[in-house]
């Protein structure tokens, strides 16, 4: 016992004996610097980490996984024989221009959990199109590293497709139920989302859109269904094409658990977040120049693709060719920037342009004729904030050319912006609400508004979506229509 007690006791003191009767000399503890790395092997470490993930990230990385996985979704598309539909912004990145049969927004923020949503302003009723006469499509998406499938493919599409079944097909009682991904959506959340249905329903409804038109557009309801590369067989079961258009969703990249550095430079969703790294790069450019961005060293990229997009920019049609403006709303048309937007003296008695221009400008020089303003609001988000400000001048100049309609019925009004689908669609559903009635007839300068409400400005945007798909409002533009038109009368 002796000893077992003096092995312990040496053990715990870390002294080691000499002779007897010497005093035994206890070694020094073990420092905390010596147990971790010194700041500047920590600083190297980290550097090392950053530079590695960056090379993976990288441009050239980027560009070979998309194009990698266009070749999945073009077997998906060959295997089954539907045509391909990009679910923007990311889709087109997947799909060859040439075999790309449309575009879809449908947003994976409207599937988050516990956000379920049915857009009114994000209707898509131009697929509806497309599915009945391909008998079905194919739409494509991807998302982030660790991600199965993004949320618009799993849960926005398919709740879209529950609340159409249940309006356009009321006595197809099977066609109602919520079809969702069983390994990817659990029976509660689904049983949650499907509990909200009936909501989603009475809000497509508000908007009073000729149901009559759609069901015409389709021969049976819609069922979705989903492929992945890492499931790649889709079961279009001869019963589901019998009884239903199938609406296929298609996630295009591998899902990545772990770092993108075990992959060796695959990266998945590649196409996402082009901000951070395209420098400009769109999707169609990448197609068209393909084989010279992938055989370019990385170093050379940023340069070669500032050149690309700058030869690939073009000048749009001028104010007085309407072929690239586009009709939302009786007598209102929306259009991306000219590079000239003065109508002539002929065009001016009947065409009136308000261009909102990417500057800040002193609002005294916005008026430039009674057919011409030019607003300067900046760009992006400070650019849909500022239109709150600025919208009652607009709507005054607007009600102005459109006094004496009733003598000049051919007249029009063209709202420009950088894209053409922002700025731009927030005036014209603003004009669309003030300077017009219910019945559609222009409104005096001094004429009776009723209060407008959140759902009566809803129906009006819901129409526009409806004429025009393609157009993307964004929220904060939205917010700014919706602030000044509720808050007019203060």
């Amino acid at each position: 016992m002796q000893v077992s007690r003096r092995t312990c006791n040496c053990l715990d003191r870390d002294i080691h004996p000499t002779h007897r009767g010497q005093t035994q000399r206890q070694m020094p503890p073990t420092t905390l610097s010596e147990i971790i790395f010194p700041e500047q092997a920590n600083h190297n470490f980290s550097k090392i980490l950053g530079d590695l993930k960056r090379s993976n990230l990288s441009i050239t990385n980027r560009l070979k996984s998309v194009r990698h996985d266009a070749s999945f979704v073009q077997q998906v598309a060959e295997s089954l024989g539907l045509p391909l539909v990009a679910n923007e912004r990311c889709g087109s990145w997947y799909i060859d221009p040439s075999r790309k049969a449309g575009s879809a927004y449908f947003k994976s923020t409207d599937g988050h959990t516990g956000q379920w949503k049915f857009s009114t302003r994000r209707l898509n009723p131009h697929l509806l199109d497309l599915i009945g006469q391909h008998d079905g499509c194919i739409i494509v998406d991807s998302t982030r590293r660790g991600k199965r499938m993004p949320d618009a493919l799993s849960k926005t599409i398919p709740v879209w497709c529950c609340v159409l079944n249940r309006v356009l097909f009321p006595d197809n009682a099977p066609s109602h139920e919520l079809f969702v991904p069983a390994n990817v959506v659990s029976d509660n959340e689904r049983s949650q989302m499907e509990a909200r249905i009936p909501e989603f329903i009475a809000s497509f409804l508000a908007l009073d859109i000729n149901l009559s038109s759609l069901r015409g557009r389709l021969k049976k309801p819609l069922r979705p269904l989903w492929i992945t590369q890492d499931d790649p067989s889709v079961d279009v079961a001869e019963e589901i094409s019998r009884s239903s258009h199938p609406v296929v969703c298609c996630t295009s990249s591998r899902r990545v658990i772990g770092a993108e550095m075990s992959e060796a430079g695959y990266i998945q969703g590649a196409g996402d977040d082009t901000e951070n790294w395209a420098h400009g790069l769109t999707a169609a450019l990448f197609w068209q120049h393909a084989d010279e961005l992938l055989s370019t060293d990385e170093t050379d990229l940023p340069d070669l693709i500032r050149s690309l997009v700058e030869g690939g920019s073009h000048h749009h049609a001028g104010p007085e060719s309407t072929s690239e403006a586009k009709q939302v709303a009786p007598y209102l048309y929306v259009a991306p920037l000219s590079g000239e937007t003065t109508p002539s003296p002929t065009a001016a008695e009947t065409l009136c342009v308000i261009a909102l221009v990417p500057r800040t400008t002193e609002p005294a020089t916005w008026v430039k004729s009674k057919s011409l303003m030019e607003v300067g609001l900046g760009k992006n988000k400070t650019a849909s904030r500022m239109l709150r400000d600025v919208l009652p001048r607009i709507c005054e100049f607007a009600s102005r050319y459109l006094a004496d309609l009733e003598s000049k019925p051919e007249k029009k009004i063209i709202i420009q912006c950088e894209s053409g689908k922002d700025l731009s669609v927030g005036v014209a559903l603003c004009l669309y609400c003030w300077c017009f009635n219910a019945a559609g007839k222009v409104r005096g300068m001094d004429a009776q508004r009723e209060p407008f409400t959140k759902n009566s400005i809803r129906v009006k945007l819901g129409h526009i979506m409806m004429a025009q798909p393609d157009l993307n409002p964004s929220r904060a533009t939205l917010q700014s229509v919706n602030s000044f038109l509720m808050d007019w009368r203060k």
